[in-house]
């Protein structure tokens, strides 16, 4: 019984060598120097807020897509151990010490190198020598573009991925059904279609255009099944049902998980809950349906509340507070009052909390009766955790200098005294003698001793240096005629004070202002709204530096420069490989040409290739002409802003398209062992050019080295490309 231990235990393994240093140079030229430069680079302004909203766990809506490609950015943020602290609101900001710039980067650069050795196996797959497929793959391999969108935390080399696996994928599920349908490999690579199917859609709608060109070819490839009577009636059941499941059912389960688990991380209220309906925002924890169902309306003396600031823009904050002060002397010389530091913060915070105070009593509680506060009455607003007061002076503020810088008043016993009285103006007033309402009443607060109006900084959107934990600006805006909505504030959360000592009081602050609501909707609801409100918002669409159309991709017209050294001449653009953007054109007007010549004589009888090599050639422009189609044609009929990213998907189909025509033309048109020789050097001649060119323009793919002006001015082949050159 134990005779099989007298042997050992071998396992045999075949190892592409290809395969092995094409993956291992993907990785390279993706993940070198990733971290550099250490500064926010282009869209990664715009993914990176979504990133932090992740790690806070608050909800929000992005009309651009699906939320998966931000799951996996934030999942980079997460491994890295991103607290979702920075203000993403300047491209070239520096990062602080607390973001993990590496592990954010990863996942695409992870995604973008795998591209590598996926083009290599797709050839493999069409049924094209090895050297072909080597040649795909370098060339993806060396393409600028590509290196440069893979090598941020962008989503467009992630996207391309799971483009090309769930063509491999289904490419080899079509090649094993010829003499192993069912098997367990076979399983395999069919739900691993449907699976990267899915994840194509969920990280950007364009890759909805692959999911159905597959969708086409598989119903296409079950066509030519039904008309083949080796198939019986069973077996073809079989085959439709498997392929519904693997590439419409769990595809459509894969889609609806992605929206689960997004609702599921974020459960925190958030920018975006004012365009959800209040059912919605009743699911979220701190929603603004919670918080207003059973608080006071009118705002009394002694009223505990939040004031929102109605602009909103960039993103919405409430006035705040913390215990730091200002520094006595800022980074350019000029003083500060050092009082308590006042700021807008665009989170939710118990630092955000106020107390208003009537200037003749000490209470801080609600009276019984309560005393409403109307229109033009004078207040004190104390900060609920330090107490201390709401104040600004003669002293210019840190962002803003000819503003007025805002407080809470420290008894320093200098010449300084407090100057903490505001007179409450709501500005949509109905009479003189309307009552602060919460919700509802947008008022001002104007200072009574200097009639400077608070104001979310004229600059708004910038942030504060670090000693302001970069929270935005709150000035005292002198000389103010009519109302700019930075000056106008409302009250969000209120409840009626209960507690005079501070201790007590500090507890009452941390707690809800209402017991939580049941949270009865469904997943499936809450997705319905969701979907709607991605399909349907739209941001104002305006017209971008290095907005492009659909025309200018195909000419390379256009570049993107994407961060620039703030000192030296160093710069990223995205930029592509000439050499390859021209061979890629070239090769898909020589493949429709060659295509209709065949056509042309296959239709008198005269043909020219064997049937096989003409399979070949269908299939695979059916596969790369195909996806350069889907994933560039739509855009002619899209009114958005475009960008030359956006056509990196197509343009990655187009490279696949080279190697085909140049096997192609080599097997079929080049008859003679001369004409075989002469192509061959000229395609290695060609090919030296594209590496070439790969390197020339790696300076600007890498950001190193740092060039000079004569060397930049040496890559502007183009009038049309923006290189940046500094003034002398």
């Amino acid at each position: 019984m134990l005779g099989f231990l007298k042997k050992p235990v071998v396992v045999t393994a075949e190892i592409n060598m290809n395969l092995m240093a094409l993956t291992v140079m993907g990785l390279m030229s993706r993940l070198w120097g990733l971290s550099y430069p250490r500064a926010v680079v282009f869209d990664e302004v715009y993914y990176g807020q979504f990133v932090s909203l992740y790690m806070k766990r608050i909800f929000f809506v992005d009309d651009s897509g699906p939320p998966f490609g931000h799951m996996l950015l934030a999942l980079g943020g997460y491994l890295g151990g991103f607290d979702g602290n920075f203000l993403w609101n300047k491209i070239g900001a520096e990062y602080s010490m607390n973001v993990p710039v590496w592990s954010l980067r990863l996942l695409p650069a992870l995604a973008g190198a795998l591209c590598v050795p996926l083009a290599y196996q797709i050839l493999v797959e069409l049924q094209f020598s090895h050297c072909a497929a080597l040649g795909a793959a370098l060339l993806i391999l060396l393409e600028n573009s590509l290196i440069t969108q893979s090598r941020f935390m962008l989503l467009e080399s992630i996207l391309i991925f799971f483009i090309l696996l769930a063509v491999l994928s289904y490419l080899k599920v079509y090649n094993l059904q010829k003499h192993s349908s069912f098997s367990g490999s076979w399983w395999f690579w069919l739900l691993l279609t449907g699976v990267a199917c899915s994840c194509a859609v969920g990280v950007k709608y364009m890759g909805l255009f692959t999911y159905l060109l597959l969708l086409a070819v598989a119903g296409l490839h079950f066509w030519h099944m039904i008309g083949d009577q080796n198939f019986s009636n069973v077996s073809l059941m079989c085959h439709f049902l498997a392929r519904g499941l693997a590439l419409i059912i769990i595809p459509m389960a894969m889609y609806l998980s992605f929206f689960y688990v997004h609702l599921t991380l974020l459960y925190r209220s958030g920018p975006h809950d004012q365009i959800m309906t209040s059912a919605f925002q009743a699911s979220l924890e701190g929603g603004l349906a919670r918080i207003t169902q059973g608080q006071p309306l009118e705002v009394a003396y002694g009223s505990q509340i939040t004031l929102r600031n109605v602009l909103g823009k960039p993103m919405q904050c409430w006035l705040h507070s913390h215990a730091n002060t200002y520094p006595i002397r800022y980074e350019n010389g000029r003083g500060s009052s050092h009082q308590q530091q006042v700021t807008c913060y665009p989170f939710k915070d118990v630092n955000n909390w106020w107390i208003v105070k009537d200037p003749g009593m000490q209470q801080l509680v609600v009276s019984n009766p309560p005393r409403p506060v109307r229109h033009g009455h004078i207040v004190q607003l104390v900060h609920g955790i330090t107490t201390r007061y709401l104040n600004t002076h003669d002293v210019a503020a840190p962002l803003s200098p000819h503003s007025q810088e805002v407080s809470c008043y420290i008894d320093y016993n200098i010449s300084m005294p407090a100057q903490n009285l505001w007179r409450v103006e709501i500005v949509n007033r109905e009479s003189d003698t309307d009552v602060w309402k919460t919700i509802l009443s947008e008022v001002r607060f104007v200072h009574v001793n200097t009639s400077a109006v608070l104001k979310a900084s004229g600059s708004f959107g910038a942030s504060l240096p670090e000693w302001g934990y970069r929270q935005l600006e709150v000035v005292g805006e002198k000389l103010s005629k009519g109302y700019h909505q930075s000056m106008v504030w409302n009250v969000e959360e209120h409840r009626y004070g209960k507690s005079q000592e501070q201790k007590e009081r500090e507890v009452e602050l941390h707690s809800p202002t209402q017991m939580d609501i049941s949270k009865n909707l469904s997943f499936m609801a809450k997705f319905m709204e969701l979907q709607w409100k991605i399909l349907t918002l739209k941001n104002e669409d305006t017209e971008h530096k290095y907005s492009s159309s659909a025309l200018d991709w195909i000419t390379m017209d256009t570049n993107i420069a994407y961060w620039l050294h703030p000192t030296s001449g160093a710069q990223i653009h995205l930029l592509g490989n000439a050499v390859t953007w021209a061979s890629a054109h070239i090769a898909a007007l020589v493949y429709v040409c060659l295509s209709l010549w065949y056509l042309i004589r296959r239709r008198r009888k005269i043909y020219d290739i064997p049937e096989g090599a003409w399979q070949l050639w269908v299939s695979a422009g059916g596969i790369c002409v195909g996806g350069w189609a889907v994933n560039y044609l739509p855009f002619f009929l899209m009114e958005k802003t475009l960008f030359l990213y956006h056509y990196l998907p197509a343009l990655t189909f187009q490279i696949l398209l080279i190697p085909v025509v140049l096997q192609h033309l080599s097997d079929h048109l080049c008859r003679s062992l001369l004409l075989k020789s002469m192509f061959s050097a000229l395609t290695v001649a060609w090919f030296s050019s594209v590496y070439l060119v790969h390197c020339t323009f790696s300076p600007v793919t890498y950001g190193v080295p740092s060039l000079s002006v004569t060397q930049l001015k040496d890559l502007r082949w183009k009038d049309s490309w923006n290189i940046l050159i500094r003034k002398q």
